[in-house]
């Protein structure tokens, strides 16, 4: 009797993790590297507790996204209602309906580790204690973006999110095909103006410095959203199409009949986009394919057209 509801009970739940789609997700996490991804989170949502309860907080400087956000929220429902909110707990429910967002338009997997990100960051942000290292809100502002910045960069080299306008961000993306940096400066607009009218406008420059720094922390780890192109010139043409098709699964256009001027030798050149973080491996590949080939890069590129970037 006891056996057989049990099989019942594991058939219904069966049933409705593959109705939701969330079996297939699970199938699918299986296969990634999970130490990677929850050591991101984790590393994530320690240092994102310490900018704000060390740097954030003690200097009235405000974060961006939706750490900032609810920064606000909360420095608002205390001046104005009188509530003491935890910054914690705002920053949870607010990231709540953009998680059932990300589950429904965007993607199972990327959900499950953005809601694990958020719920560590919370629950870190909560529990660790506020300490006041400096009073001056300069110091606070430019170490709190460094700590922030170092946290949101080394999540995205991991492929995690930390929720937020990355969410709201991503989803447009998805559907227009375009980039959407606008959301995040219009909340970060938003996060200042109101930093300058509860604490001063002073206070909204600080603020200012804060995502400056973490942006410019968070560029420099994150790398996948800088782009090369590799001109090439190699009389192996073939063999280096083929080793760039399986190891970095881009794609390559092919000139034939290129023509040395010094030895008037045959030649072909191909030209591929990659991205800052391939690089290692793009260097690899030539070396294998093909050592002598004559390669040129050019960073930074901005490219029109699709440019796949993988998870």
């Amino acid at each position: 009797m006891i056996s057989s509801s049990k099989k019942r009970v594991k058939y219904a739940v069966g049933k409705a993790a593959k109705r939701f789609g969330l079996w297939h997700a699970l199938k699918s996490i299986s296969r990634e590297k999970y130490a990677e991804k929850i050591s991101a989170s984790l590393f994530y949502g320690i240092l994102s507790s310490i900018a704000v309860n060390f740097f954030f907080q003690p200097g009235h400087v405000y974060s961006s996204g939706a750490t900032g956000l609810a920064q606000v929220l909360t420095a608002l429902s205390s001046r104005f209602l009188g509530l003491n909110i935890p910054l914690g707990l705002t920053f949870y429910a607010i990231n709540i309906p953009l998680m059932l967002l990300a589950w429904f338009k965007i993607g199972h997997r990327f959900t499950i580790f953005t809601f694990i990100t958020v719920t560590v960051s919370s629950l870190f942000i909560q529990i660790m204690p506020q300490i006041t290292l400096t009073q001056d809100p300069l110091i606070n502002a430019i170490f709190g973006g460094l700590v922030m910045g170092v946290g949101i960069g080394y999540g995205l080299r991991a492929r995690i999110s930390s929720g937020g306008t990355d969410i709201i961000s991503l989803y447009i993306r998805k559907k227009t095909g375009r980039d959407v940096g606008n959301i995040s400066l219009l909340v970060n607009g938003i996060i200042i103006m109101f930093a300058g009218l509860l604490f001063g406008w002073q206070y909204a420059l600080y603020s200012m410095i804060t995502i400056f720094v973490s942006s410019r922390m968070t560029n420099a780890l994150f790398t996948k959203q800088k782009k090369m192109q590799a001109t090439i010139i190699t009389d192996q043409p073939e063999r280096v199409i083929k080793k760039i098709h399986k190891k970095l699964h881009r794609g390559v256009t092919l000139i034939n009949d290129a023509e040395g001027t010094y030895d008037h030798n045959k030649k072909a050149v191909l030209i591929t986009i990659i991205t800052r973080e391939e690089f290692n491996d793009f260097k690899e590949v030539m070396y294998k394919a093909d050592p002598n080939a004559f390669v040129s890069i050019a960073e930074d590129v901005h490219i029109l057209g699709k440019f796949i970037e993988e998870d």
